[in-house]
């Protein structure tokens, strides 16, 4: 056999290229999952943690949009087009190169690079980086898709769940689709990904990517499940604050003698509640678990038919949240509570997490479930950007990682781990800027990152950069100050002491360096007096007119009607006191 013929034997006998599963939440915490000391019951996922590497330091961006095309670029979000969201962008920024809302050119996904070396190329959930044609899945690599591509959706039916949406956006293959009878959204994305396995080219090795709607907003789960947690979050946030921040200290997620974490502003006690408010924010955390739950469950059900088709053990698994919990609440907003009456929602504990129930957590229980981290989605504190992070397959043993990962690391190892290109800067492709994980995971590494090594985070003010021990952090309104913080986040994971004064050269130091990342990305200044939730409520109205012209008439009639009632008020005044009085009630209205 000459050398040609030997080396094409070894090819053919070589074995298979593994698979890819990448399992995306949604809004979950740190420690929402039982491997990283929970409350709710997820032994599937739990089982990948106990068989392949936790990483406990791994850090997405806070939000969504950003945290997704990081993870399948593997590059800085502002390079890819999604230096934020559309739901939060001020219109100084729309447009601008980075923030276009879409994936740009030159910027490939996984899917584009793995299908280019012959696999299988699948996708079902939540999309979120954008609606036409030529930014949706089939734009970007995959072979199958059912997406949606809002910021979310309801769970039970094909409804929208704020106003910015005129409908639920699912598309399958590009073309917009309906969904099942039976569907709920966890169920559904793992049935509809099992079909295109069992469609596709078996031959084929495949990357399979499932971003489940779990546990966004609004937050529902089957009855049965929600039945089980009854009770058990009763005794309120603040004791599930200290719960879960003596797991952290036993798990080792923080050090032994770690202080609690900050708490947001305007952050009310369990205490400060009436009895009936208690028991409807303890039943949203009811919910909230059994979504997760849910979730899990139906990973399960896709890890079985992997199993029984003789697929798992040559499988890489991938789990990881998007950001930290959501804070939002759905009972102290007008313009939504309005919608909600139009559409048919509701917030009460009545069938809470069933259809029609608009479910949230709230600001007090998205900073309990974000504990040990301080605050939550949006912000670039620790609870909103340190999530959990699990990957097992072939060949990788079971251990655990306290070393830094980022986002952008996600697509770099999986394109390392099964031997594929992941340049092509010269072709014009943009570069990955994430670093392969690989070596830590085998062990011939124990960090990614150089001590002193830079890593930042930025979405629309929000902002975090770590060096060595050390983390500089600004939040904007409406929680924060658009002031620089400096922590020692290895011994002060909670960022309850702020080191500014205390070290000023330091401060100084990486503030130039987070400048320089801000030029070399072109991160755009935010406009003065900038609120994340204003502008949500600007974009939605926007919306809103954009969805249902008719309301801009609706709007303008209605000025015109209460100006005509306010003159007409004023006329019966006028004839009542100005009669009585013998003259006009004003100076210089005739009597």
């Amino acid at each position: 056999m000459d050398g040609d013929a030997a080396e094409t034997k070894a090819a053919e006998t070589a074995a298979p290229r593994p698979n890819i599963v990448v399992i995306l939440a949604d809004d979950a915490g740190l420690m929402d999952f039982g491997a990283f000391g929970g409350e709710a019951h997820t032994p599937n996922i739990d089982a990948l943690a106990a068989r392949g590497a936790m990483f406990t330091q791994f850090r997405a961006s806070p939000l969504c949009s950003p945290s997704r095309a990081m993870l399948l670029t593997g590059m800085d979000n502002h390079l890819t087009g999604f230096a934020t969201i559309p739901e939060v962008l001020p219109s100084e920024q729309r447009g601008k190169p980075g923030y276009s809302m879409a994936l740009e050119p030159g910027v490939l996904t996984l899917a584009d690079r793995l299908r280019g070396i012959g696999y299988r190329t699948l996708m079902v959930g939540k999309w979120h980086l954008g609606e036409k044609a030529d930014a949706s899945p089939q734009a970007h690599g995959f072979d199958r898709s059912f997406a949606l591509a809002a910021s979310g959706a309801d769970n039970w039916e094909k409804r929208p769940y704020i106003p910015y949406y005129k409908d639920a956006p699912w598309y399958e293959n590009g073309v917009e689709a309906g969904l099942p009878d039976d569907f709920y959204s966890s169920k559904f994305i793992v049935d509809k990904m099992i079909a295109y396995l069992n469609q596709t080219d078996r031959s084929k090795p495949f990357f399979a990517y499932l971003p489940f709607q779990a546990i966004h907003i609004p937050v529902q789960a089957p009855a049965d499940l929600i039945a089980k947690y009854k009770g058990r979050y009763a005794a309120g946030w603040d004791v599930l604050r200290r719960e879960r921040q003596q797991r952290a200290k036993a798990l080792g997620l923080v050090p032994p003698d770690a202080a609690m974490a900050d708490l947001p502003p305007g952050y009310r006690h369990w205490t400060d509640l009436s009895n009936a408010d208690r028991a409807v924010y303890a039943a949203r955390m009811e919910v909230h678990a059994a979504m997760l739950e849910a979730m899990d469950h139906h990973v399960g059900r896709l890890i079985a038919h992997l199993k029984a088709n003789g697929q798992y053990d040559n499988t890489i698994f991938v789990f990881a949240s998007d950001n930290g919990p959501e804070p939002s609440r759905g009972d102290d907003n007008h313009l939504l509570r309005a919608w909600h009456r139009v559409v048919g929602y509701h917030v009460g504990l009545d069938g809470m997490g069933g259809r029609g129930s608009w479910g949230f957590i709230g600001p007090e229980w998205a900073a309990a479930t974000a504990t040990p981290g301080a605050w939550f989605k949006f912000y670039a504190t620790e609870g909103g950007v340190r999530v959990p992070l699990v990957i097992a397959g072939p060949g990788v043993a079971a251990a655990r990682i306290d070393t830094p990962a980022m986002m952008t690391d996600i697509a770099p190892t999986l394109l390392d781990w099964i031997g594929a290109p992941g340049g092509g800067a010269e072709r014009g492709i943009r570069p990955i800027t994430g670093r392969s994980l690989l070596p830590i995971i085998t062990g011939k590494a124990k960090s990614a990152y150089a001590r002193d090594e830079v890593r930042v985070i930025e979405v629309s003010g929000n902002t975090a950069l770590y060096k060595g021990d050390f983390k500089i952090t600004r939040s904007v309104l409406p929680l924060g100050d658009g002031r620089w913080r400096l922590f020692d986040v290895a011994s002060d994971p909670g960022e309850s002491t702020n080191l500014a004064i205390a070290r000023p050269e330091l401060l100084t130091e990486m503030v130039a360096e987070y400048d320089a990342y801000a030029a070399r990305m072109g991160v755009l200044a935010m406009p003065d007096d900038y609120d994340s939730a204003q502008q949500t409520v600007t974009n939605n109205i926007r919306q809103m007119l954009a969805n249902y012209p008719w309301l801009y008439g609706v709007m303008t009639g209605g000025m015109v009607l209460a100006g005509l009632l306010i003159w007409g008020l004023f006329r019966v005044l006028r004839r009542l006191f100005g009669r009585s009085a013998g003259r006009s009630p004003l100076p210089g209205v005739p009597g």
